[in-house]
């Protein structure tokens, strides 16, 4: 007679992995609040985030910081996340 295993169905796992992204999201905020820094995920997108929000290439964003179109004071990089470089999400040309 074989054994049932009781093992999480696909939709428990991803409600798993949710919750755990979820905590760990609230973690990094957390400690950078913390630290002093405060940072509105509504204003700072990843550059991945920022290219999909103005319909521009990743390729294209990186070259506008290489080049200073995206002004420095725009430009965040937080050291606690892993060296996360954020933009400011504003328009640039």
């Amino acid at each position: 007679m074989a054994t049932i295993v009781n093992t999480p169905t696909v939709k428990e796992e991803l409600q798993n992995l949710l919750k755990e992204s979820r905590q760990a999201n609230e973690a990094a905020v957390n400690y950078l609040r913390h630290n002093g820094v405060e940072l509105s995920f509504d204003e700072w997108l990843t550059p991945k985030k920022y290219a999909e929000k103005f319909n521009v290439s990743l390729q294209v964003v990186q070259n506008w910081i290489n080049r200073g179109i995206v002004p420095a004071e725009n430009i965040r990089v937080v050291e606690e996340l892993n060296d996360l470089k954020l933009i400011k999400a504003v328009p640039y040309k």
